[in-house]
């Protein structure tokens, strides 16, 4: 029997193999889950071919976080494929370029940063919510905001924003017996990390500070602690975030 068995989990944010995502849906389908993808725009094609690439090759629906329509026909649209909800994994991140120069940034570049990256938990969690029960699991993933990280800038600020409202969900979806919990990952080697400009100085600092190590090719360490928290063994845990990072973390300067 799978940790997974018999859930029904929605996916966002798989656009290549090499995505933490991409990984999440492949080790639910491998633990027994049944898997609905979204993407919207230009990436719907790829997302469709790299579905394939999956144990099973699960239906893609069209979601654009920032659309209002998509987020209302979410749950009629998903209800075409499952009866319920049991997890969402949000994998969502976006900035216009000049987001990633704090000083210099407009309001016009970040406002995008934060409803992609932030706002977008909330709302992804309300369009979904028609489908869920008591027992099921919002993750998302994130990257530790408790720092003003080089090259990250107003990004950073989102990903604060983004926590902020994993915990505010946390208090409001936990009556409904809805956890909302968030993986903060090291840097990995994905399609959203080589948009950031020098991300590549993470690449070497990270494997020098991590006590256990850090493989930025290996998406796979934060895809199992989003399945295990899409699972059921953590039944009274909400609201926080679980590092998956080598130890980074918990080490000084």
């Amino acid at each position: 029997m799978g940790l997974l068995d018999g859930k029904k989990i929605l996916v966002t944010g798989v656009l290549m193999d090499s995505s933490i995502a991409f990984h999440v849906a492949r080790l639910a389908q491998q633990e027994g889950a049944e898997i609905v993808l979204t993407s919207f725009g230009r990436t719907m094609k790829i997302t469709q071919t790299i579905a394939k690439r999956l144990p099973q090759t699960p239906p893609v629906l069209e979601l654009d976080v920032t659309d209002k329509e998509h987020l209302d026909s979410l749950s009629e649209r998903l209800g075409e494929h499952v009866d319920r909800l049991d997890g969402v994994l949000h994998s969502i991140g976006n900035a216009p370029q000049g987001a990633f120069n704090f000083m210099e940034a407009s309001w016009e570049e970040v406002a995008p940063a934060i409803h992609t990256s932030a706002y977008s938990l909330k709302a992804l969690s309300v369009a979904a919510l028609p489908l869920m029960h008591s027992g099921s699991s919002v993750v998302g993933l994130t990257f530790d905001a408790k720092f003003a990280w080089p090259v990250y800038d107003w990004m950073g600020v989102a990903k604060a924003a983004f926590e902020s409202t994993s915990r505010y969900l946390a208090r409001d979806l936990g009556p409904k017996g809805i956890r909302c919990n968030l993986v903060s990952a090291g840097p990995v080697r994905t399609t959203a990390a080589k948009s950031i400009p020098g991300f590549e100085a993470f690449e070497t600092i990270w494997g020098e500070r991590a006590p256990l190590g850090w493989d930025i090719r290996d998406p796979e360490p934060a895809a199992r602690a989003c399945v295990a928290l899409l699972s059921d063994w953590f039944p009274a845990t909400t609201g926080e975030v679980v590092h998956v990072d080598g130890g980074v973390h918990a080490i000084g300067q």
